[in-house]
Order: structure tokens, then C-alpha cells, then sequence
């Protein structure tokens, strides 16, 4: 079963509550989202690690529940 939009923010909220946070569904079949995230949390942080941090507040449903999910990850400013 695909994962709900809703339940894809409500995740990345409660990992970066204070991020800006705007997820888009690519194709409309609730299988592949875009997420961009601005946090405080990836300050100073190399990509690769920021992406990690984001699969890590998904605890797996990356590739489960979640079937694509293209990040665009930043700190503010």
C-alpha cells in the first residue's frame, strides 16, 4: 500500500520541526514524491549525510511503503 502525502510530512515534521518543509507527488499514484527540506539540522553537513538523516526519520519505508523519493535538502541561508 502507497504511502499517504500527509503521512510522508507528518514524518518529516516530527524529525525537523523546525524545517521548511514542501513534499510534491511527481506522478499522482502516491508512489513518488519530491521533498524539499530547509533545516537548521543539515548545517554544515555534506549531502550524502543530510539525505541519511532523512531515510534515517523514515525508518525504512524508503523503498517499502515509500516506493521513490527524490530529496532536495538545505540548511537556511
Amino acid at each position: 500500500m502507497p504511502m499517504a502525502i500527509e503521512d510522508l510530512e507528518a514524518s518529516l515534521r516530527e524529525a525537523f520541526p523546525d524545517a521548511e518543509i514542501r513534499v510534491d507527488d511527481l506522478a499522482g499514484d502516491g508512489d513518488h514524491y519530491r521533498a524539499r527540506i530547509v533545516s537548521p539540522a543539515f548545517k554544515g553537513l555534506p549531502r550524502v549525510k543530510q539525505h541519511q538523516l532523512v531515510y534515517a526519520a523514515l525508518k525504512g519505508k524508503v523503498g517499502g511503503e515509500l516506493h521513490a523519493l527524490a530529496l532536495e535538502t538545505s540548511s537556511p541561508g
